[in-house]
C-alpha cells in the first residue's frame, strides 16, 4: 500500500508541472521576422510584400518570414490583431508598417514585452506616445517631408506664384501623412501658391476621387491637386477627367506604383515619389537580422526617395 501511494504522488507530480516557454525561434533555429503592412488592396504594399518575401527566399538559410497586411488603411483592429498574433506565435522580431502612428503603440508594447524586436517602417510612430509608454522603437524608412516638398518644387516650376492649389491628405493620424501634407505645404508657401484646401482620401483611389470632384467643384479656378499617395493620385486623375479639366489641373503623387506609370507618361500626372517600395520593407528586416546576431539595439535608418518625373 505504501508503494502505491508512492506512485501516485509521482503520478500527480508530473500531471502538475507546467511545460516550459516555447522557444521564440523556429524548429528549424532560425529567426522567425513578421511583416505586418497595410492595405494589402494598395498597390504599394503588395510590392513591398513582395520585395520582403525575394530577400527571404535569396536568405533562407538565415531567417523565416511571416508576411500579412490589412484589408484597407483604417482597420486599426485588425492590424492590433495582428500583432497579436504575431506575439502568440513567438517570432524573434516585428517590422511594422503602422496604420496609425499612436494606436498601434500599446501592442508594441505587449510585444516588447514579450521580448521581440520591433521595427517601424513607412509610417513612423509619434515619438511623444513612445515615450509616454516608455518605449524606444527605431525607424527604418525615408525622409517623407523632403520628398514631398521636392515634389512640390517640380509642380511649383508650372504654376504661377498665386495659383490656387489643393492638398489631399492620407489617414490624418499617420505621421507619413502629416509629413507629406507638410512637405507639399513647404514648396507652395515658398513659390508664393494659395493653398485653397486641405482634405483626407484616407489613402484610397475613390474617396480621393471623390474628394478631388468637390474640390474642383467647390473652386473653378484651381490648378493642382497634390496627393500624398499614388492610389489617390489616381483618384484624382479620374475627378479631373470626369470634370472635363485635362491639361488644366495639375497632380502629384507618391510612392511611383506601376498603376501611375501610364499617367506619369501622358501627362495626366506630372511627378511622384519613389521612396523604393520594394526595397523598403527589407531595409527593416535586414536591421532586424543585425540586431538580432549582434545583440544590439538598432537605430533610426534614412532611406533614399527620389523624385519620378515623364
Amino acid at each position: 500500500m505504501k508503494l502505491f501511494f508512492t506512485l501516485l504522488a509521482a503520478a500527480l507530480a508530473l500531471v502538475s508541472c507546467k511545460p516550459s516557454a516555447p522557444s521564440p525561434s523556429s524548429a528549424s533555429g532560425k529567426p522567425k521576422v513578421a511583416l505586418v503592412m497595410k492595405s494589402l488592396a494598395n498597390e504599394f504594399f503588395q510590392t513591398m510584400a513582395e520585395g520582403a518575401k525575394k530577400h527571404q527566399a535569396a536568405h533562407a538559410a538565415d531567417y523565416e518570414l511571416i508576411v500579412n497586411g490589412i484589408k484597407n488603411e483604417t482597420d486599426l483592429a485588425e492590424q492590433v490583431a495582428l500583432v497579436d498574433q504575431m506575439i502568440a506565435q513567438g517570432v524573434q522580431a516585428l517590422v511594422i508598417a503602422p496604420a496609425d502612428s499612436k494606436a498601434l503603440i500599446t501592442v508594441l508594447k505587449r510585444a516588447k514585452d514579450a521580448g521581440i524586436l520591433v521595427i517601424n517602417i513607412d509610417n513612423k510612430l509619434d515619438a511623444d506616445t513612445l515615450k509616454q509608454a516608455g518605449l524606444q522603437i527605431p525607424f527604418v524608412g525615408p525622409d517623407n517631408r523632403d520628398g514631398a516638398k521636392r515634389v512640390g518644387e517640380v509642380l511649383a516650376k508650372k504654376l504661377q506664384s498665386g495659383d490656387e492649389v489643393a492638398i489631399i491628405e492620407g489617414v490624418t493620424t499617420a505621421f507619413n501623412s502629416q509629413q507629406r501634407k507638410s512637405g507639399f505645404e513647404d514648396a507652395m508657401k515658398a513659390a508664393g501658391m494659395k493653398i485653397v484646401s486641405v482634405q483626407s482620401g484616407e489613402w484610397e483611389v475613390e474617396k480621393a476621387s471623390t474628394v478631388a470632384s468637390g474640390l474642383l467643384t467647390a473652386n473653378p479656378g484651381l490648378k493642382a491637386l497634390l496627393c500624398a499617395n499614388d492610389s489617390m493620385a489616381l483618384g484624382a486623375a479620374a475627378a479631373v477627367q470626369s470634370a472635363q479639366k485635362a491639361g488644366q489641373v495639375q497632380i502629384v503623387g507618391f510612392d511611383n506604383i506601376s498603376a501611375l506609370k501610364p499617367l506619369l507618361a501622358d501627362g495626366r500626372v506630372l511627378a511622384t515619389a519613389d521612396q523604393h517600395g520594394d526595397q523598403l520593407a527589407v531595409f527593416g528586416i535586414e536591421a532586424a537580422l543585425k540586431a538580432l546576431k549582434d545583440k544590439t539595439t538598432p537605430a533610426d535608418v534614412q532611406t533614399p526617395v527620389d523624385v519620378v518625373t515623364k
